[in-house]
């Protein structure tokens, strides 16, 4: 009696990268369906099993009993464990493994397998090692016993969620491979992503038109080299990525689709760091220490929350002091005492000024300071230097010319969505460059100058003439501190030279990590905002204030300021030996503690993407701009200087080898960062 042969196909909805992706439609009938019906067709299998996790399985029963083939339900991670009592429920003695991503599969192929196994004595028997068959053409024929034996192996989450992967890369079991008549591997008909649906989606559709659905591989090569370019919409997705994936990478390509942009935060983007290697999720933080969703812990001696945690992540004192105000209610319908006292602490630290106004993120604090400057000078007109946020009165400055805030901001920055009526508002300057800006004035009779105090370099000189122009002009000057605040005195950059303001706006790390920003200024200029609506509802919350308090308290106790300025300035010291000895075109830029490589290369991209990576293996998350932390220890310094030193004696080997760091790159390069100091 000839033994059993049963296809066995895995699926299920939770798929991290593509959601519910098996049973998305096309002519009405889900992929799974598809796929069924194009299995039934293969002549030298005795059947088909569905196996599904048990959760969310009802659609799965339907299809089965749409399509009387046999369905099991067991395990949704443990993959091995389902496929095997499968296999064991049915009888079956040789299985035939199909993945639910491959709705396009060809029957023929699957039984050209199938047969390989049945005359051979081989005990595994593939299309993919290597493959030379498109992905998603993937079949892989073995027994029981051989199931049975991987089963009893599989230790790791890996090996129990790719059941072949023991199979495949155990040398004493006897194997072999069957190869396509041409090298198709670089073709993509899986279904992994919402790119490889729309491709898929085209080509059923395509064959339904011309009243063929039993269309073959070689009818879908035939289609592809009359229309190449609908088969280019997921060339750039590799084979076998989503195994090679993390979780939170994973769900990165999954947020892809759901949020535009994938998050909310232009700088924290993965592709921006390290596509394909950077963990994006965390699940916890505490220090100078970061856990992704794996349970993996780094080091954080880069973005350490992009400037927020001067203290270090959940700082003990301010996350008492938050949790025990949300024992009381963040909100209510009555205002919050912490904000009178935290006006107050403000005006305290920031004797120049006579009022204060909060928000809760950098971008709306400029645009809230803008629109107070614009009431008091009646004057429109802006010029600006560094960068300020997203709002229409920032990005106007690149409606004349898109490439007009490139060294303020990000290279070719869109102004899409912006009016175009704001174009004649709104003008740019360089740091240290005096004459451009009294030109500037001179010409468009500027009524308001914004700032940032310090950016890759800081002049007390420039400074100083820029606020003499604006007592000479009567234009009022706006300090933008959100970054260089409370890292170099117990305010602002400002404080260090005496040099004031009539506006200030702080951010980043006056909650340390909790979300509080504040306008300090000149009581005639900030009582003249009363006149315009300015208000939002979760500005009266009370979190923020209460984070902001506690911060300021401990960074006045602890002179936080003088401590991180004398970590960062022997951080750069040391860099700057480890340059020296290597020979290395590259410059350290930035605050004392506020740390900016420059790399004088003509791919600078490519360096920043080869730190982080390097990094990376080594448990350590960083980029080109280091923002330095009370949390970060003697040993957490030692520790990024070693690997540092490692990494530019790599670069320097490279670059007299090749001149150029190229070849060293094992993932694609970075899309290019923000060209400044925050």
């Amino acid at each position: 009696m000839e033994k059993k042969t049963l296809i066995i196909i895995e699926a299920r909805l939770g798929s991290a990268r593509f959601p519910a992706k098996v049973i998305k439609k096309v002519n009405n009938l889900c992929l799974i369906e598809h796929q069924i019906l194009r299995l039934k067709r293969a002549k030298k299998a005795d059947g088909i099993v569905l196996a599904t996790p048990r959760e969310k399985s009802d659609i799965f029963r339907k299809i089965s009993k749409k399509y009387k083939i046999n369905h099991y339900e067991g395990s949704e991670e443990n993959v091995l464990q389902r496929v095997f009592y499968a296999a064991k429920k049915f009888k079956a003695k040789i299985v035939v493994r199909s993945t639910g991503d491959c709705p396009l599969i060809d029957p023929e192929i699957v039984d050209k397998v199938i047969e390989h196994y049945k005359n051979n004595n081989f005990q595994f028997v593939a299309n993919t090692l290597p493959p030379t068959f498109p992905d998603g053409m993937d079949v892989s024929v073995f027994s029981i016993e051989l199931l049975k034996n991987v089963y009893e192996k599989a230790k790791t989450k890996f090996d129990k969620e790719n059941i072949t992967s023991l199979m495949r890369n155990d040398s004493k079991v006897s194997k072999d491979n069957i190869v396509n008549y041409k090298d198709f591997s670089d073709v993509r008909l899986t279904l992994d992503t919402f790119e490889d649906y729309l491709l898929i989606k085209y080509i059923i559709s395509y064959f339904k038109k011309i009243n063929n659905s039993n269309f073959k591989l070689i009818d879908i090569m035939k289609l592809r080299s009359k229309n190449k370019k609908i088969f280019k919409i997921n060339h750039m997705i590799k084979r076998n990525q989503g195994s090679k994936l993390s979780f939170g990478q994973k769900k990165w390509i999954e947020a892809k689709n759901l949020i535009p942009g994938g998050n909310m935060f232009l700088s924290k983007r993965p592709d921006r760091i390290l596509p394909q290697r950077w963990p994006v999720y965390f699940s916890k933080a505490k220090g100078s220490h970061i856990w992704d969703l794996e349970g993996k812990k780094y080091l954080d001696f880069g973005l350490m929350g992009v400037g927020t945690n001067i203290l270090g992540y959940s700082n003990k004192y301010v996350d008492d002091a938050v949790i025990k105000v949300i024992k009381k209610s963040n909100v209510s319908s009555l205002n919050s005492l912490e904000e009178l006292k935290l006006a107050k602490k403000l005006l305290e630290i920031n004797p120049w000024a006579g009022m204060v106004k909060f928000a809760r993120t950098g971008g709306e604090a400029n645009s809230m300071a803008v629109r107070i400057a614009r009431i008091s000078s009646k004057n429109e007109n802006i010029a600006i230097c560094g960068y300020h946020g997203w709002h229409d009165w920032y990005l106007a400055a690149n409606l004349k010319n898109k490439k007009t805030l490139d060294t303020h901001l990000l290279k070719g920055l869109s102004s899409i969505g912006v009016p175009k009526k704001l174009k004649s508002t709104i003008f740019t300057f360089e740091y240290n460059n005096y004459k451009k800006l009294k030109k500037l004035i001179d010409e468009k009779k500027i009524g308001i100058i914004k700032m940032e105090v310090a950016r890759s370099f800081e002049s007390v000189e420039f400074i100083s003439k820029v606020r003499n122009l604006c007592d000479k002009k009567k234009i009022i000057l706006i300090f933008d501190e959100c970054t260089s605040g409370f890292r170099e005195t117990r305010s602002g950059i400002h404080e260090k030279y005496k040099i004031y303001p009539d506006i200030a706006v702080y951010g980043k790390a006056l909650g340390n990590g909790y979300a509080i920003t504040a306008i300090v200024g000149k009581e005639k200029l900030m009582s003249n905002s009363k006149s315009s609506f300015i208000s939002s509802t979760f500005w009266s919350e009370r979190l923020g204030p209460t984070a902001a308090l506690k911060t300021l308290e401990l960074m006045e106790k602890n002179k936080t300021w003088l401590e991180i300025s004398r970590k960062g300035f022997k951080i750069k010291s040391m860099i700057n030996k480890i340059i020296k000895k290597y020979n290395l075109k590259i410059k350290v830029l930035g605050l004392k503690s506020v740390i900016k490589f420059k790399f004088e290369y003509e791919k600078p991209e490519e360096f920043r993407t080869y730190l982080s990576q390097e990094f990376l293996k080594k448990k350590i998350l960083t980029t080109d701009l280091i923002y330095v932390s009370m949390a970060h220890s003697k040993e957490d310094i030692k520790r990024y200087l070693k690997v540092l030193d490692n990494v530019f004696k790599k670069i320097s080997f490279e670059l007299k080898k090749r001149n150029s760091i190229k070849n060293l790159l094992e993932v694609p390069v970075a899309d290019v960062e923000f060209d400044r100091l925050n």
